[in-house]
């Protein structure tokens, strides 16, 4: 049985092959959080996710999995950061934790559930920002917020 950091690894891969399905392109930089925005927003509604939409289906572990590739890109873009997890918390895919180097810590699959529950709000792509200002090279790109009017919610099928 892999161990709860070893599937976090895994479903980040996933996601990326995923979504490449879809046509987006990932690449680990703080930008691509706002791809994730663009998802949320076409698959969800009313902070659940659409009849035949791409969450519909398993979405337990979609959200497990795009959870990972966003605490993956954190990870990535600031140096010395890890992720906590305990393969003995029954809840453990909820409550994974990512330590900042300087010791900020995320909790990524609720924060990824605050988003889909509360909108663009809550949004992932300027979280990422915030918690990555100063220790990532990436400034903030304002496009994030016309995501509402050009992203709309899929129809349900």
């Amino acid at each position: 049985m892999a161990t709860l950091l070893e599937d976090i690894k895994k479903q980040s891969v996933w996601t990326v092959k995923a979504l490449k399905s879809d046509g987006i392109e990932m690449d680990y930089s703080i930008g691509s959080l706002i791809e994730i925005d663009r998802f949320i927003q076409k698959h969800t509604k009313d902070g659940q996710p659409i009849k035949g939409g791409r969450l519909a289906k398993g979405y337990g572990g979609k959200i497990f999995s795009i959870g990972s590739y966003i605490w993956e890109t954190l990870i990535k873009n600031v140096p010395d950061s890890k992720w906590v997890t305990d393969d003995n918390d029954p809840h453990g895919e909820v409550n994974v934790e990512v330590n900042l180097a300087d010791g900020t810590r995320c909790w990524p699959i609720q924060k990824l559930m605050k988003r889909i529950q509360n909108g663009l709000e809550d949004g992932i792509y300027p979280y990422g920002v915030s918690v990555t200002n100063k220790k990532a090279d990436e400034k903030y790109d304002g496009e994030f917020w016309k995501i509402e009017s050009e992203v709309k919610p899929m129809e349900p099928k």
